[in-house]
């Protein structure tokens, strides 16, 4: 059962709900839910926000995988929102990078921000919600198919959400029985600008890409079974099931 704020919706953080994925899935969420929604930038100038503003409670934070301060940063924050009356009833980690790092690149400096990005980054932020987390909230995790099939070309990448894959079990064993865990292994959905989507589709069961829609549903999915955690869900129209 989800625990509500002082106006009857829950409230969810979405870490990463500025972009792409996290812009749909705050908007798909605004419908029934309160939101924290966390950005590495500034707010500002976000028209979409202010509309979402006008029917629900939304606050924004600046998390930055940059700021050395980021861990005193997140519980000035969290404290704040429970000062506030917000109880946090499910989260979304969202936030990552996608660079392309062919063998032969990799140096100190270029795999530190990749890592620091897509595996310290969720990781501190998962240890910073855990106590902050309402009995029987959901802690849901954005992985990728890569941990599947690496991606060569973006091997380190592909590395650090194979430590995200790790993370999604030991959390919920730690984190049992008052909250559950699940990650998702997304395929492509919403390609980076330049990619072949025609080639993406063909390589999948369904021959299609993946829309916002599919992880919406996925995360609705995955909040709502109480007896779901520990556990990874793909999402990549079987891409993993064709011959390379």
């Amino acid at each position: 059962m989800e625990r509500i704020s002082r106006n009857d919706r829950p409230c969810w953080v979405l870490v990463g709900g500025r972009r792409r994925l996290g812009r749909a899935l705050a908007e798909d969420l605004a419908r029934d839910h309160d939101l924290v929604l966390t950005s590495s930038e500034p707010w500002g100038g976000e028209e979409w926000v202010e509309g979402l503003s006008a029917t629900v409670r939304v606050r924004t934070l600046v998390w930055n995988a940059e700021n050395p301060d980021l861990g005193s940063r997140m519980m000035a924050d969290l404290d704040g929102l429970k000062s506030d009356g917000w109880e946090i009833s499910g989260a979304v980690l969202l936030a990552g990078t996608f660079p392309e790092q062919s063998l032969g690149t990799w140096t100190p400096a270029s795999l530190d921000i990749t890592w620091r990005m897509n595996l310290s980054f969720p990781f501190l932020c998962a240890q910073a919600l855990a106590p902050h987390l309402a009995d029987g909230a959901c802690l849901q995790i954005l992985l990728d198919t890569s941990i599947h099939h690496p991606w060569l070309m973006r091997l380190p990448y592909s590395a650090a959400k194979a430590g995200l894959a790790t993370l999604v079990p030991g959390l919920a064993q730690l984190l049992a029985p008052t909250v559950r865990v699940v990650g998702h292994a997304l395929g492509a959905v919403l390609p980076a600008e330049g990619s072949d989507v025609a080639f993406l589709a063909d390589r999948t069961l369904l021959k299609r890409n993946g829309e916002p829609a599919d992880l919406c549903r996925a995360v609705r999915y995955a909040a709502d079974s109480p007896f779901l955690t520990g556990d990874i869900l793909t999402l990549d129209g079987g891409r993993r099931w064709v011959d390379r």
